[in-house]
């Protein structure tokens, strides 16, 4: 069906006079009347009819009328955000990130980018969630870019080719314990030190969770895992309340009032924080624009100068 047919028909149906709306369509008659003859063709069903020296809308061109009415309207409203969505300086830029970097980084960046002028009509909107689910709805389009943790697969999905990680942050591992737990009286703390006590461990959907493993393989722990949570502020609620010890990264939100914040002695007890991208797919130009500034933002203020989040 051709749309401007469609529009045609709309334009007819508004004036019900053939010549008004040739005028208005900027077509001759002819071309306007063969339009309406070729959609009433396609349809099997007569539009217009005679009304003295003008024409009507027949019942049958009343009801298509609304449905062609509505359709043109929602492409026209679709035309009017296509059009926003390449303006560098409009947009609108759908942002996932991890549960940990909703307490500094990623409200750091949102505000530090719309401190510029050109970038405050730019809106975005945010989801918090594990590594695994944020890059499952990135593949499938919901985000234009993740926050996250690296992984290797999903499943038996292979992420390789899929997902492009770019390293932009370094978060540093500490060990959080009750305020009256043995270790409350340390400032430091080998990761060999740990294995007697119970551990309260982040689960398999959490990025985090292979960082843990191999950082406790490598230092031949064998950890005492008493319950595995996926979420960060409900760890530290455990801690607090003596169910265990935990590895958590360092939240600048954490209460020391609540547990005591141990440092660990291995300079490897970091977790790598990436921008994510998905391959092949369209990044409008406020999205780009924004991905940009985060990595030289991440560059220029903690990478160079060595400092972590």
């Amino acid at each position: 069906m051709n749309l401007r047919h469609l529009i045609f028909f709309r334009e007819l149906a508004h004036t019900q006079y053939m010549a008004k709306a040739a005028e208005n369509l900027n077509i001759s008659q002819p071309s306007l009347s063969y339009a309406i003859s070729h959609l009433e063709q396609e349809l099997g069903a007569p539009l217009f009819e005679k009304d003295g020296r003008n024409i009507k809308l027949t019942s049958f061109g009343k009801i298509y009328l609304e449905f062609v009415q509505r359709g043109l309207t929602e492409l026209d409203h679709g035309q009017a955000l296509i059009g926003q969505l390449l303006n560098v300086n409009e947009g609108h830029i759908h942002l996932g990130f991890t549960y940990t970097l909703g307490q500094r980084l990623v409200p750091e960046l949102v505000t530090e980018f719309q401190k510029d002028q050109a970038n405050q009509q730019i809106t975005f909107s945010f989801a918090q969630g594990n590594t695994v689910q944020l890059l499952t709805d990135l593949l499938d389009e919901q985000y234009d870019f993740v926050l996250s943790s690296y992984v290797a697969a999903i499943g038996d999905q292979n992420l390789r080719n899929k997902l492009t990680f770019t390293p932009i942050v370094q978060q540093e591992i500490v060990l959080a314990v009750p305020n009256d737990h043995p270790l409350a009286s340390r400032t430091t703390v080998s990761l060999n030190e740990i294995q007697n006590y119970p551990l309260i461990y982040f689960s398999k959907n959490s990025g985090l969770r292979s960082l843990l493993d191999n950082l406790l393989k490598t230092a031949n722990v064998k950890p005492n895992i008493r319950c595995e949570i996926e979420e960060d502020h409900t760890i530290i609620g455990f801690v607090q309340y003596g169910y265990g010890i935990a590895l958590v990264p360092n939240l600048p939100q954490l209460d020391h009032s609540l547990v005591h914040i141990v440092h660990i002695k291995e300079s490897s007890a970091t977790h790598q924080i990436y921008l994510v991208l998905k391959n092949n797919h369209f990044s409008p130009p406020s999205s780009s624009r924004f991905q940009n500034f985060v990595e030289n933002y991440c560059q220029k203020n903690f990478t160079a100068k060595k400092r972590l989040i």
